[in-house]
C-alpha cells in the first residue's frame, strides 16, 4: 500500500521535497500558507490542500518545511489533533534546538510520534532528493519514516534518539556554511579593491587542502553578481540567530559567529532577503553602503 504523505510548507526548499516524494512513488498531499506557492505542485503529481488539517488527513507521516519556530507551532497546534492516531510528525524545518524540544513535547501531548529531521542542502539537492537529513528519533519510529527520509535525502544521519539532536548537529553544520560563505565574501572583495580578479582566487584555492566546494559555488555566484535563491539571506540570518544561542548556552565564545551575524544583518538591512545568502558581498565589498 502506497504511503501517505503531508508537507506542510512549500517554499523554496520544501517544493523541491515534495517533487522528491513524489517521484518515490508516495502519495503526497501539500500546503501552504501562500497557496500560489502550493498549486504549480499539482502538475508533479500532488494532491494541493486549501488547508492544513485537509492536507493532513488520512496522512501517515506528516512533514513540516516552514520558516521558522512560531510559524511550525502555530500550525501545527491547530493540525495535530487532525492528524491520524498513529501518524508520526518529521520535523524538518530550522527552528533551533529550544524550539525542537519545545515541538516534541506538544507532538508527546497529542500522542504523535516526532522526527526531529533538519536538512542540510539548499534548492537544488531539495529538488534532486540528495540532501543530508540529520535525524533524531526512538528506534522504533525509524523505520517508519525511512521513505520519506530516503526519498528527500542521499543519506539520512541518525544522531540520537534525544529531541534535538539533529537540531544541534544541524546548528554546528551552518555554523560553518555561514562562516565558509563570509570568508568567500570577504576574500573576493579584498581581491577586487587589490585590483586583482577575484576569479584568481578560487583557482588559487582549487584542488589544495584550503579548498571548498561551498566557496568555489558561492564565490563564482559572488563574482557573477547572480543571488538567484538557494538558500536565502533571510534563512542565513535566522539561522546565525539560532547558532548564537545555541553558543552562549554552551559556553562556547561567539565573537567569530557574531562578526559573521553582523555581515548577513548588514546584507539583510541592505538588500532584499529572499535574495541568495551570496549577496552578503555586497556589504562586504562596500561597507559604507550599511
Amino acid at each position: 500500500m502506497t504511503m501517505k504523505v503531508a508537507l506542510l510548507g512549500t517554499g523554496l526548499m520544501g517544493a523541491g521535497m515534495a517533487r522528491s516524494l513524489v517521484r518515490a512513488g508516495l502519495e503526497v498531499t501539500v500546503w501552504n500558507r501562500t497557496a500560489d506557492k502550493a498549486r504549480p505542485l499539482a502538475e508533479d503529481g500532488a494532491e494541493v490542500a486549501d488547508d492544513p488539517a485537509a492536507a493532513v488527513a488520512g496522512a501517515e507521516v506528516v512533514l513540516t518545511m516552514l520558516f521558522d519556530a512560531d510559524a511550525v507551532t502555530e500550525v501545527m497546534a491547530a493540525v495535530l489533533p487532525a492528524c491520524e492516531p498513529d501518524a508520526v510528525w518529521v520535523q524538518s524545518g530550522t527552528v533551533g534546538i529550544e524550539a525542537a524540544e519545545a515541538l516534541a513535547e506538544l507532538a508527546a501531548r497529542h500522542g504523535i510520534g516526532f522526527v526531529d529531521a533538519p536538512v542540510l542542502g539548499t534548492r537544488q539537492p531539495a529538488e534532486q532528493g540528495k540532501l543530508t537529513v540529520l535525524a533524531a528519533a526512538p528506534v522504533a519510529l525509524r523505520e517508519r519514516v525511512a521513505p520519506v527520509l530516503d526519498a528527500v535525502g542521499a543519506r539520512t544521519v541518525w544522531v540520537g534518539e534525544r529531541p534535538g539532536d539533529g537540531h544541534r548537529l544541524k546548528l554546528v553544520a551552518n555554523a560553518w556554511i555561514l562562516s565558509i560563505t563570509a570568508a568567500t565574501a570577504q576574500s573576493i572583495a579584498l581581491a577586487e579593491r587589490l585590483g586583482l580578479d577575484p576569479q584568481r582566487f578560487l583557482e588559487v584555492i582549487a584542488g589544495g587542502p584550503a579548498d571548498s566546494a561551498y566557496a568555489q559555488l558561492k564565490g563564482r555566484n559572488m563574482i557573477a553578481g547572480d543571488f538567484s535563491p538557494a538558500f536565502t539571506l533571510g534563512g542565513a540570518l535566522k539561522d546565525a540567530e539560532l547558532i548564537l544561542a545555541a553558543m552562549r548556552d554552551a559556553g562556547v565564545d561567539d565573537r567569530l559567529m557574531r562578526a559573521v551575524h553582523a555581515q548577513f544583518q548588514a546584507a539583510a538591512e541592505a538588500g532584499d532577503t529572499d535574495e541568495d545568502m551570496a549577496s552578503v558581498i555586497r556589504v562586504t565589498a562596500n561597507p559604507s553602503a550599511t
